[in-house]
């Protein structure tokens, strides 16, 4: 196939490679110029060779790559091990819908150089896009997972592995403050608006819910029907059918109150901001400081961008256990609206935001988990002999896991948060 090895970068002015293979016949002669270009590499220094490669897979959005390289000059504060990440391969047909996710995660990579920048990311090396390929190229540190004082990684919907998971939600809680503060008090630049423009039409597209009241029924018959094949993996008061007759009756009220829904989420300032859109365990490193504190870092901003506040935290929180998110939701929400103004945003209160949290996840839920049921059955076909949650055979299936766990927290929401009663009072 036919295809441009080199794409010119919109932000730097640097003509990029647009996959490994020509990244890595690029070498040095590309990552000079490149990481001087950011500032990560100063100009008295160079990279003189790549010593090893190995591109690893995980996340669905592009191929990845770990990259050591070494310098002309060692320098304490220049990383050795990199990460890389490009599209999908030219040809895939996933690449058209995931490729311009990059867009703004590569800009925000350049905007985290900035020394007073709020949170913790991977330095940025490079980072830039084009739009006319399209392709993109980010490369950073590589975060030394396992390595003291970095914690392991954490795996998504794995959390009853974590014996005490309430400090990382609650570091996580603080940046996601952190950023959001910053950008409303200004500290991000006057030019962050612009560059992050908040397009709430966009977002109805990203969020949209594809279904016609026709097409709702016929999946929600179909999770009624995978509660009853596969009991086991659902815990009892979610597969209970006064419950589930419940919630089947009241989720149409999504598609009746779209309108007031997106309004409610779109149209108060003081509640949108920049921030993480899947800010999950998986997403992040964590590291105790000094006086023993646990602190983390946030990674995978493809699609970053303005949002409602609430839509972030439900990100955040939407692959937790069902009991942790139960019992700690309204501590980590007020903590969330204290460190939001500590940090410089407006003060919000903590009930309404509650509230809006609801009315995210009703829509979001709708939108993106109801095809679980499906999913789980198409990647495991042995799905009604699954003991549970943590089943080998499920564990080990990423997608399936990942899928199931999603549901159980969108329907524990519902159940315990009373979502159906909070609609029913929306106008429309």
């Amino acid at each position: 196939m036919d295809f441009p090895r080199l794409a010119a970068g919109a932000n730097l002015g640097i003509a990029f490679p647009t996959t490994i293979e020509a990244l890595l016949s690029a070498g040095p002669d590309f990552l000079t110029p490149a990481f001087r270009a950011t500032g990560a590499l100063p100009r008295h220094n160079a990279v003189t060779a790549i010593t090893g490669w190995r591109e690893f897979f995980g996340g669905g959005m592009g191929r990845k790559l770990v990259l050591n390289v070494l310098y002309d000059r060692a320098e304490p504060h220049l990383a050795t091990t990199l990460f890389a990440k490009f599209p999908r391969d030219f040809g895939d047909p996933l690449r058209d819908l995931f490729t311009p996710l990059m867009e703004p995660e590569c800009r925000f990579a350049l905007l985290s150089r900035r020394p007073d920048f709020p949170i913790s990311v991977p330095r940025c090396y490079f980072a830039d896009y084009c739009r006319d390929v399209p392709s993109g190229l980010l490369i950073t540190e590589c975060i030394p997972y396992g390595v003291a004082p970095v914690e392991p990684h954490y795996d998504k919907c794995v959390d009853y592995d974590l014996a005490d998971p309430l400090p990382h939600y609650q570091a996580l809680t603080r940046a996601m403050a952190g950023l959001a503060g910053a950008h409303k008090s200004g500290r991000l630049g006057a030019d962050i608006d612009r560059e992050f423009p908040f397009a709430p039409d966009v977002q109805k597209a990203g969020s949209a819910i594809p279904y016609t009241p026709e097409t709702l029924a016929e999946k929600l018959a179909v999770l009624r029907c995978f509660a009853d094949e596969a009991p086991n993996l659902f815990e009892p008061q979610l597969r209970d059918p006064m419950f589930l007759t419940a919630f089947c009756a009241e989720a149409p009220l999504v598609l009746q109150k779209e309108a007031a829904i997106r309004d409610r989420l779109n149209t108060r300032p003081d509640e949108v901001a920049l921030c993480h859109w899947n800010m999950n365990l998986d997403n992040a490193w964590f590291w105790r400081d000094g006086i023993g504190n646990l602190q983390t870092g946030l990674l995978d901003w493809g699609s970053v961008g303005q949002m409602n506040l609430a839509q972030s935290f439900y990100g955040m929180s939407c692959a937790a256990e069902t009991g942790f998110i139960a019992e700690h939701r309204g501590q980590l929400i007020d903590l969330f609206v204290a460190e939001y103004a500590a940090r410089g945003g407006p003060a919000l209160s903590a009930s309404d935001f509650a509230d809006q949290v609801k009315i995210a996840t009703a829509l979001l839920g709708i939108a993106w988990i109801l095809d679980a049921p499906s999913l789980v059955q198409t990647e495991l076909i042995e799905y009604r002999s699954l003991t549970g949650r943590t089943d080998p055979r499920l564990r080990g299936n990423f997608l399936a896991r990942a899928q199931l766990q999603l549901l159980m927290v969108f329907l524990n929401d519902w159940r315990v948060g009373n979502i159906g009663a909070l609609l029913a009072g929306l106008p429309g």
